[in-house]
């Protein structure tokens, strides 16, 4: 998936960057691009990568955010900012890292603090202007509001550079992404593609974890490993109405969060935690595997990215439960196809920003449910 760079050709060089539901950090490449004429995944060279994770003060700052509160436009702002001079870090050391300077543009997600489209409306909080001040790079930023404006979900936006990346013709597969909350992509055999969250990736098992041994994840799915699940409270979990829509589908921490989680519990006083911990892990893993045998039976590969992926006891369960419903896919990371799992998330909003400046549709509407295919986000000029 790589070619010769030439570093004076800096029209195909976009920088991505994506700070998720788990509230870990921020995720950046810088890529070269190909035409989109081109098979993405045939032409697509990572120049280089880098994480900066968040402190536990900017992690609060944004779950203030996700509820009700006092002050949140203030709030807001001043989160935007601390976000944004992560996010300028972050563009530095890509730069530094990758010995190129000059960038076509930058392709920054924000972060998501409402998802309502429900409502008409998702909402990820960002300071592009700084951004763009800051590194003296183009911005391209708030990709999903165009896709509710028409109809959509917002999300997941992820499918379309899956198909782009992943896609192979006469050949079914299923990417995932397991981020704090869980999302599929359906690469039919047909050229087809549908995508939707799932529901929770590990943000209830984070939660957890914090809770209970004071970290911040799993490492490995240890902790779960060593519990047994509790038939019982895996069906309340499952009882969520979410589960049942069909797609097109979204949520987030509005939905999935330790109070949804507490209210699941009531009843269940006696547990021990680590136990609470192996089942949370069985829902991601059952949730998944129930949506890929549904909409994707004869996929032959399930390749998984996102922090889900370094799970161990989440991928070995997944694997498992396919099993179990009969489903032939062999699960593995992204790394299998040569990209690494933490990356894929960023390298979706550079392609994504490469469409904007081409002026080319980012959006699937089978997978959102907009009108059609949308120009998707906002020109923020350095």
């Amino acid at each position: 998936m790589s070619m010769q760079h030439d570093k004076n050709n800096t029209n195909n060089i976009y920088i991505g960057m994506m700070s998720g539901t788990s509230l870990d950090g921020v995720d950046g490449v810088m890529v070269s691009l190909p035409d989109p004429d081109n098979e993405a995944g045939a032409g697509m060279q990572v120049l280089s990568s880098a994480y900066i994770p968040f402190d536990a003060e900017l992690r609060q700052q944004v779950m203030r955010l996700q509820q009700v509160s006092e002050n949140e436009l203030h709030h807001e702002a001043l989160l935007a900012n601390a976000l944004v001079k992560i996010y300028a870090s972050c563009v530095k050391k890509l730069q530094a890292l990758a010995e190129v300077q000059v960038v076509h543009a930058i392709g920054v997600h924000g972060q998501t603090i409402r998802h309502r489209p429900e409502l008409g409306y998702t909402r990820q909080t960002n300071n592009p202007s700084l951004l763009a001040e800051l590194t003296g790079i183009d911005v391209i930023a708030d990709f999903r509001s165009r896709d509710v404006a028409a109809g959509g979900q917002g999300a997941p936006l992820v499918p379309a550079f899956h198909r782009a990346v992943f896609g192979r013709a006469g050949a079914s597969s299923v990417v995932v992404n397991i981020g704090g909350i869980s999302n599929i992509s359906v690469l039919a055999a047909d050229g087809s593609t549908r995508g939707f969250d799932t529901g929770p990736g590990n943000v209830l098992m984070d939660a957890w974890m914090q809770q209970h041994q004071g970290k911040t994840y799993d490492a490995n799915g240890d902790w779960a490993a060593q519990g047994n699940v509790i038939p019982a409270l895996l069906t309340s979990l499952m009882d969520e109405a979410y589960l049942q829509l069909s797609p097109p589908k979204s949520t987030g921490r509005d939905l999935f969060h330790p109070a949804w989680l507490q209210s699941k519990l009531l009843g269940f006083a006696a547990v021990r935690p680590v136990d609470v911990q192996a089942t949370l892990c069985e829902f991601t893993a059952l949730t998944l595997a129930n949506e890929i045998v549904s909409h994707a039976s004869d996929a032959s590969h399930v390749y998984v990215c996102g922090g889900g992926a370094y799970n161990h006891q989440l991928m070995q369960r997944l694997q498992a439960l396919l099993s179990l419903q009969s489903c032939n896919a062999l699960v593995n990371s992204t790394a299998i196809l040569g990209i690494a799992p933490e990356q894929v998330e960023a390298l979706a909003f550079a392609w994504l920003a490469q469409r904007f400046c081409l002026r080319l549709p980012g959006n699937l509407a089978d997978v959102t449910g907009a009108a059609g295919g949308r120009i998707l986000g906002a020109l923020y000029p350095a």
